[in-house]
């Protein structure tokens, strides 16, 4: 009786440990795609990279998966069957890939005025803008993933000249179709405002409210929307602020609500705010800042006001873009400097992040789920 009880209670713990050993075997694995931005001084990115996070926040191998010139954004389009790539050059363009399972295969080509940084992708259009040129360009893709050769160009202007040495041109630096409206939303950092348009027989057509001024010295560079109300987050590069606007639905015109510094009031070095996102929930807001190398979290309240949580070091150099995982547990971020990304767990009540592990990837400045 004893030894039945030994060798039952040896294949009990036994087949505990094969459970386990499975287990940890399949966790549950979100792929996602790197944009990066070579340089004369640091050549070392050859074009998009993939890796993939699982659901301790580890990182997967990071391969390349096509060969491309200076792919510093990506979007994928609405049925993600095709992802869509700036190629940020002087004589800029934009490339279409069909994504496979583990690979993508590049599909078109279109031209773009010069310096495209951002693009996005809705309803059959695309939208690309143009850093160096001060413009945003209009193109469509198709069902195959073919995209057209330029539909229209909105080129901007500086209304207010600005002191700044940053600002004595346009600088397009991110184009967005604003969700539940006609609505397409252009932020310059030159011209030091968000402009505001729509698109008719294929052509960008100005809104009656055409534009809407930032803070003196701003810089606009990002925006985010609120997932539940009609307020959106301007992240300012030159003054590491974020700017809450409020949207009035009856007119389509918006207004500025506060402007928030993002950085400690004796921080005196050199920095640029970067990047801008919202969790699922609306609950918390992510920016990042440059020079200071960190991430500053606030909490969203109520009436769309922000309220300062934390600020955390990104260990590495120039986070320039980061995201959050598909269930928002993870978020991640792009070190372009340093050649490493890095995943932090993101507690989901108090929107705190608490570092997991970095991985070297060469230049990294987009990241896409």
């Amino acid at each position: 009786m004893k030894k039945e009880f030994i060798l039952i209670s040896c294949l009990t713990l036994l087949l505990m440990s094969c459970k386990t050993t499975n287990f940890n075997k399949h966790k549950e694995i979100s792929s996602f795609y790197i944009g990066t931005m070579p340089s004369k001084e640091a050549p070392t990115s050859e074009g998009i990279y993939q890796s993939s996070i699982d659901s301790d926040g580890k990182f997967g191998e990071v391969t390349l998966i096509a060969k491309t010139d200076s792919p510093t954004f990506l979007t994928k389009t609405e049925n993600q069957k095709y992802l869509i790539a700036t190629n940020s050059t002087s004589q800029g363009a934009l490339k279409s890939y069909k994504i496979d399972s583990k690979n993508i295969t590049e599909i078109s080509s279109t031209t773009t005025d010069a310096g495209p940084c951002y693009v996005n992708t809705q309803n059959g259009f695309v939208l690309s803008a143009n850093y160096s040129s001060g413009s945003i360009n209009l193109f469509k893709i198709d069902d195959s993933g073919n995209l057209s050769s330029l539909l229209d160009r909105q080129k901007h202007q500086i209304s207010t000249p600005s002191k700044h040495k940053r600002q004595k041109k346009p600088f397009a630096h991110s184009c967005y179709f604003e969700p539940s409206s006609d609505n397409i939303i252009a932020i310059d950092l030159g011209a030091n405002k968000l402009l505001f348009s729509h698109i008719k027989n294929n052509h960008l057509v100005p809104n009656v409210f055409s534009e809407l001024e930032m803070p003196a010295n701003s810089g606009p560079r990002h925006l985010a929307f609120h997932p539940k109300k009609a307020i959106l987050y301007v992240v300012n590069e030159l003054s590491a602020t974020v700017t809450v606007i409020q949207k009035n639905t009856k007119n389509n015109t918006y207004q500025i609500v506060e402007t928030i510094p993002t950085l400690p009031a004796n921080f005196k070095g050199q920095n640029t705010a970067a990047h801008i996102l919202i969790s699922q929930d609306a609950q918390f807001l992510y920016m990042t800042n440059r020079g200071h190398e960190s991430i500053t979290v606030f909490h969203i309240k109520e009436d769309g006001t922000l309220e300062f949580v934390e600020q955390v070091g990104v260990h590495g150099e120039h986070p320039r873009n980061f995201t959050l995982s598909p269930d928002n547990r993870f978020l991640i971020v792009a070190n372009r400097d340093t050649n490493n990304l890095v995943s932090f767990q993101r507690n989901t009540k108090t929107g705190k992040l608490t570092y997991i592990e970095q991985i070297k990837t060469p230049r990294p400045v987009c990241l896409l789920f």
